[in-house]
This record gives structure tokens, sequence and C-alpha cells, in this order.
């Protein structure tokens, strides 16, 4: 690490010298672009499409500024909760929900995925399309390749954003998302998007960014192939006696609802549950005086999406909320 005694020394070498630290980080930048060109030519990839998409000429200050400023304080579920499933959001996700009844329908029947995570999803990641950010794609993850924290992660997520380019799936222009990479209405990193992206409408594009039937089947199509079983509940709230020691709760504690039962799990209503043999697994992300909820193995389906318990309890709790 350099101290600042040696960074002032050396920046003043540099000055005596007549070399210009940012025309020197520009050439710096420019030899890692023209590195980035010749690995995609070498995969196959149209030099013209390249060309376009890494026009950069300096790393985005602006994407830099917040990857190495992201939030250090950790919210509560109560917390995550209130501030994700707000009353704005609901009523929102049911204005959406409620006037693509049968695109949703269609979708779903077509993937075998329940109409509630797809709209879960779909509210959480961009507001039901209205926020999907407005970094171009290729500039965020070549920055990132070139200087981020996961340089080697970030620079094959470029090459793979450079293929959905070379397909012709959109423009380089119009290819927006985070300024972590993530793109379109469903916010897939390009890896995701080359797996799980598909063209409902026939139209040659799988287009996540304007195409709703588009971006509902991509999600659907993720779902589905990391084993979405339709028709099982992914979770409910739960209530557990004092008896119930915290240690013994947690994602990979998975019993029958007959052996919760019979350690005085029960639903949030007080009631039984209806079904004794489903298995499943009782998280209580506060603990003890916290929410409970006992969650089934499309939970965890909703985690290949993202692999946080809040992220998955707000996708099924919103989806519910809102279907």
């Amino acid at each position: 690490m350099i101290g600042r005694r040696d960074f002032l020394l050396s920046a003043s070498a540099a000055f005596a010298a007549g070399v210009p630290t940012a025309r020197a980080a520009e050439q710096s930048y420019a030899a890692f672009l023209a590195g980035v060109r010749a690995e995609a030519v070498g995969h196959g990839l149209s030099a013209a499409i390249i060309d376009r998409a890494l026009a950069l000429r300096a790393p985005n200050a602006r994407v830099l500024e917040l990857d190495r400023h992201q939030p250090e304080f950790t919210l509560t579920w109560a917390q995550y909760r209130q501030k994700v499933l707000t009353p704005k959001k609901i009523a929102d996700g049911r204005a959406a929900a409620g006037a693509r009844a049968a695109l949703l329908a269609e979708v779903s029947g077509r993937y075998s995925v329940d109409r509630q995570p797809l709209v879960g999803i779909w509210g959480l990641e961009s507001a039901y399309g209205t926020r999907m950010g407005t970094f171009h794609v290729a500039d965020a993850l070549a920055t990132l390749a070139y200087d981020g924290r996961r340089a080697s992660f970030f620079r094959a997520e470029l090459m793979n954003a450079l293929r959905i380019l070379d397909h012709g799936d959109v423009e380089p222009d119009s290819m927006l998302g985070s300024y972590a990479g993530a793109m379109g209405q469903p916010q897939f990193m390009p890896s995701a998007y080359l797996r799980y992206a598909v063209d409902f409408t026939g139209t040659g594009r799988r287009d996540i960014w304007n195409s709703e039937p588009d971006v509902m089947a991509s999600i659907a199509n993720y779902l589905a192939r990391c084993g979405w079983v339709a028709g099982e509940p992914w979770g409910q709230e739960v209530t557990v006696p004092a008896t119930v020691a915290q240690a013994e709760l947690g994602r990979g504690n998975v019993r029958t609802l007959e052996e919760w039962m019979g350690q005085g799990v029960r639903r949030a209503d007080g009631r039984t549950f209806s079904r004794t043999d489903i298995r499943g697994a009782v998280i209580r992300p506060d603990g003890p005086g916290g929410e409970a909820f006992m969650v089934y193995r499309n939970f965890s389906v909703i985690r290949r999406y993202n692999p946080s318990d809040f992220y998955a309890l707000a996708v099924g709790l919103l989806g519910r909320d809102v279907t």
C-alpha cells in the first residue's frame, strides 16, 4: 500500500519529468481496452460492434465511486421490509399485475412458474420496469474490469456483454443497466442473460429492456430452470414458541410440518398446517421476538436469483400482496 509521502514523491517526480498523470491513465485504459478487443475478436466477435461498444476514453468515475463507497451499515429484516415493501410499491404492483393479467397467465402456463414470484422479482428489480438503471453496460463493466474490486469477474461479464451485442439483441447505446452491469427490467447480469433470456415474442431479439413479454418469460425461464415447482408455496409467516431455540432454526434445519407442529410451530393465525408431510425450515432473520417464516423448496429457487434471505422473503411477500 502506497503511503501519502510516497504518493506525493511519485506525483512530484512524474510532474518533474513532464508526464501528465491523467494522460498516462488514459493510455493505460486504452491499452486495457485494446486487450479486451483482441480477446473478443479472437473469439470471433464482430470488430465493428466491439469498436462501438468500447469507444471509451476513461474509466467511469461515477461507477468507481458507487463501487467503492457502498453503504457499510446493515439493515435488520424489519427495517429492510419497511424500506422495500412500501404501500406505494404494493399499490403499484397491484395495478401493474392487473393490467398484465393475460400476459402473466400465458407466461405462467408456458413455464409452469406461478405468477407471484414473477411480479415480485419484477417489482424489486426495476419497480415494474420503471427503474432499470441509466449506465451504459459496456462502459460500467469495462470500468470495473479495469479498476474494480473483482476485476476478473467483471472482465468475464464484459465479454458476455460483447457477445450479446454481437448477436444483435440490443444496440450498444440501448444496453442500459445498473453501475454493476445488471441489465434491463429483470436486472440480469450478461452471463444470466445468455443462459436465461427469452425471445417470447419471436422478434429475433431477447429484449429485456422494452418487451414485457420477453421480460416476464425470461424471469420465468430463470426460475423454471432453477427448479421452481408450480403450485407449491415459497413460504408463509409462522409463530414459534419460546421453547424453540434460535439454533434449531435456519434454512439448513429442514423437517416435516408434523415435526415442526410437535415443537409448537403454528401458522401466523395460530392454526395448524393443513398438510403435515411437506418439509420446510423455519427462519427468523431478526432472532427471538422477530418475524418467523416457514420456507419451502421454492424459497431456495428464489435465492438462486439473488442469494439473500431478505430478498427472497421480500419477493415472496410482494408477490403475495399484489396478485
